[in-house]
């Protein structure tokens, strides 16, 4: 499948247009597979390597993740690679150096307060990911209280001024600063020619709207969308995208798919 006629074309979009092409990919169920411990999760063998082979021969390389910034360090760190946490609250340079958004260091104590009310008030069995700029219910483990969960998320939200967040069998309560993975992309991708986004949940509906946007605005930006099958929500990704993968792992050779045709041509 990734050897198709559509996927060859934009591959030689990318390797003609390497020093203004971006690659920009999602964490969870996209480089890793989902667990039930968030804090178990590793990219699934080879996709480190592959986008250190791929960083250095185009323009940006970059993940946009739900998680923090120092969660994304230790799989990338020392890579040429940007990382965007907590959609794009805060942000690490290629060189470690990590930026948090001011907007919503005042929302900090909110935030604090309602992950200690989670693990007084929440069963057991949802997981509390206290994340310091945002906090995460987990309920994958649990999905009968799907229902009370997201109502207990959504009365915090209001009574604290909060945004939750609807994902993949989770509950996110963020500060009400519009942050999303759709600002990151809109921004990072100015002055690209190219960009190519993996991803594979609702999350990721932002960063495709975007670049939906950008190529109706300007018909020489070529965009090209990858997801990854996700089952818990439906053909609400696999709709705007323009090649489904079954699993994180198949990532991998498609990168390396992208890093041969991209050298290709450079060394021409």
């Amino acid at each position: 499948m990734i050897e198709s006629q559509r996927v060859t074309g934009a591959l030689h979009i990318a390797a003609e247009r390497a020093q203004t092409c971006g690659f920009f990919f999602d964490f969870d169920g996209t480089l890793s597979t989902i667990q039930t411990d968030p804090s178990a999760v590793t990219p699934v063998p080879g996709a480190v390597e592959a986008i250190a082979d791929l960083a250095p021969l185009i323009h940006t390389t970059a993940i946009v993740s739900g998680r923090p910034v120092g969660f994304l360090q230790r799989h990338f760190g020392g890579l040429p690679v940007r990382l965007y946490g907590l959609y794009g609250m805060e942000s690490a340079d290629e060189h470690g150096t990590i930026w948090t958004d001011p907007e919503v260091i005042p929302w900090i104590p909110a935030i604090d307060t309602v992950a200690r009310q989670a693990m007084a008030d929440l069963d057991p069995q949802i997981l509390v990911e206290h994340k310091r700029l945002s906090v995460a219910l987990h309920y994958r483990t649990a999905p009968h209280l799907r229902d009370h969960i997201e109502q207990w998320g959504q009365a915090k939200a209001v009574e604290y001024g909060l945004t939750a967040l609807p994902g993949r069998m989770v509950v996110e309560l963020k500060p009400p600063v519009r942050r999303d993975k759709g600002d990151v992309i809109a921004t990072t991708t100015t002055g690209l020619t190219c960009a190519w986004y993996f991803g594979d949940d609702l999350g990721d509906l932002p960063a495709l709207h975007a670049l939906d946007r950008r190529a109706h605005i300007d018909p020489d930006f070529a965009a090209f969308c990858v997801g990854i099958h996700n089952p818990e929500t439906g053909d609400q990704v696999a709709d705007w995208v323009d090649l489904v993968l079954d699993t994180p792992a198949d990532l991998v050779p498609l990168l390396r798919l992208a890093a041969r045709a991209i050298s290709t041509v450079r060394t021409r």
